[in-house]
């Protein structure tokens, strides 16, 4: 069973990850020192597994840290790197700590995929590299725009140390994914999103609102150039990312060409409003809805063409945006009991 390091496991994708990783025969090792996850999500895998799955609180900027849970665990046969800060806004205000811990681990552990001859690196990427492009729907060939934010810049500046490792090391294996807009939870309700303090996505925002832990749901921006003046994103459900990541996996053990990079989303944009809306009318919940001004770093319109991903990994996304809705608003009302 090949053993797969998956760092920032216990967070919101990358649980998922582990739960899609073990359903298809991997096993999954877990490093994370959860500044920005919750400990009990480790038992939810392990339960939702079927099987024991190894957690290592270990920070990926401590490359001593990895080399213990390598020494404990024996040979890699790969890792995907979730590990990271992931708010644009948050980076706007705090660029320095996105810059130490999104580049700095970033490197750190391509140091250690080089001393420890790890064949397999997926890379957690992001629709950010492409800045504010001038077209809406982008290709992989779209190139990288002006980062609108820190976060964005981290994400560009970690897809190009990919590249460089590869022409370096050319019997390393590279795919980065360019997730879109990860949204939903899994179908059981027993994993999903956990934000700390008020929510920087939309989706936990909606159903903390909806719940009544918000008094109301702020609407950031009414001047975008869209139809309905709010931002325009590809909401994708975090379970179709999570597949994903198995066929990354699998592309990588027969891969001729690297490093690959893969838009992962929908093919389809749906605005804030839109969002909105569809989750009112799919669970039958009412919100109270207000508007502030534009958040910096925001862009007004980008969804995905996923005809790459489609073709070369054979993955395609499969629920609705209903579908994550539903299972969103299953999971926030779960946590009462968390």
């Amino acid at each position: 069973m090949k053993k797969i390091l998956l760092t920032g496991g216990t967070g919101y994708i990358g649980s998922h990850i582990a739960v899609a990783l073990a359903r298809e025969g991997y096993s999954p090792v877990i490093a994370d020192n959860f500044s920005r996850s919750d400990r009990r999500i480790a038992e939810r895998i392990r339960e939702l597994c079927g099987r024991a799955v190894p957690v290592y609180e270990a920070d990926c900027r401590d490359i001593n840290a990895l080399r213990n849970l390598r020494d404990r665990e024996g040979h890699l046969d790969g890792v995907i790197h979730l590990a990271a800060f992931k708010s644009v806004g948050e980076s706007v205000r705090k660029p320095a700590a996105y810059f130490d811990n999104n580049i700095g681990s970033m490197s750190v552990l391509s140091a250690f995929i080089k001393e420890s001859k790890i064949p397999h690196f997926v890379f957690s990427s992001s629709c950010t590299v492409y800045g504010s492009p001038e077209v809406r729907e982008v290709t992989e060939e779209t190139p990288f725009g002006k980062a609108f934010s820190p976060y964005g810049y981290t994400k560009q500046a970690c897809e190009r140390l990919t590249h460089d490792l590869v022409r370096a090391e050319p019997w390393l294996k590279v795919v980065s994914l360019r997730y879109f807009n990860p949204i939903g939870a899994h179908p059981s309700g027993r994993l999903g999103e956990l934000p700390g303090g008020i929510p920087d996505n939309l989706l936990p925002y909606i159903t903390q609102t909806a719940v009544g832990e918000r008094e109301a749901l702020t609407v950031f921006g009414e001047d975008y150039d869209t139809p309905d003046g709010s931002c325009v994103r590809d909401y994708v459900h975090v379970c179709d990312v999570a597949e994903a990541h198995v066929r990354a996996l699998a592309y990588l053990a027969d891969a001729e060409h690297s490093p690959e990079v893969f838009n992962i989303g929908t093919g389809k944009g749906h605005s804030v409003k839109e969002i909105i809306d569809i989750f009112s009318r799919v669970n039958g919940v009412p919100l109270k809805v207000i508007h502030g001004p534009r958040r910096p770093g925001d862009v007004d319109a980008i969804y995905a063409n996923v005809d790459k991903a489609t073709e070369v990994l054979d993955w395609k996304s499969t629920y609705t945006v209903e579908d994550a809705l539903k299972h969103a608003w299953e999971w926030q009302k779960s946590l009462v009991n968390f």
